[in-house]
Order: C-alpha cells, then structure tokens, then sequence
C-alpha cells in the first residue's frame, strides 16, 4: 500500500478545485485520478477535513477482547496444539486466527512431528 498525498497537494489540488477548474483537467495536472480528487472534496463536505484517514484499516480482530483467556489457556496447557487451544476459547475461530492471536501476543507454538527413528547399522 502507498504513501498518501501531501497536505501540500491535498491544499493545491482543493483551491483549484474551488477556483472553479474540472477535476478531470486537474488530475492530468498534478498526476493524481480524478476519482481522489471526487473523494477528497466528498471528505472535505462531509467532515471538514481533507486530512489523509488514519488508524489501522480493516475488520476488528476476533480474538482482540479475548487476549487474556488466550494467554490462559496457553499457560495452562503449553503443549496443545492449535485445535485444542481451539476449543478452550469462548468463541469459535480457525486456525489462521488462532496462530494469528498467538504471533500478536509474541507466542511461537512449534510442535514437532513424530518421525521414525533410523535405524542403526
């Protein structure tokens, strides 16, 4: 994902916009899509501000109010696997999300797979 644009642009662009030139000719000029541009004054009537959004887009993590009972269950039993941490949480989630949880918290869950022993000569 990009940089956003300067509050310098984001200003220039606006006060053109509010001198009465298309959109259209000004997203030629300073290189940007016409469609920004449509946003940002869509932002600006709306909130004020033309200022770039901040914070951590996307949905809400689904284990982000149940960190504590992750950390418990984790301490009470440090040599389960995925699914049976699965199962001791309140809520029903993957085991994507649950690796997830635990990286977010700094917890690696390495278990080892039973492999035979060789054999020696």
């Amino acid at each position: 994902m990009g940089k956003a644009y300067s509050m310098d642009l984001r200003e220039r662009v606006v006060v053109s916009c509010d001198k009465g030139e298309r959109p259209e000719k000004l997203a030629d000029r300073y290189q940007v899509s016409a469609r920004w541009i449509y946003t940002l004054l869509n932002r600006r009537k709306e909130t004020g501000s033309i200022a770039p959004l901040r914070g951590k887009t996307g949905p809400k993590l689904k284990l982000a109010e149940h960190q504590d009972r992750v950390l418990q269950v984790v301490r009470a039993h440090p040599d389960a696997t995925l699914d049976e941490l699965r199962e001791e949480l309140p809520v029903q989630v993957s085991k994507t999300t649950m690796w997830r949880a635990l990286r977010n918290l700094g917890m690696t869950l390495k278990k080892s797979h039973p492999r035979r022993r060789t054999a020696t000569a």
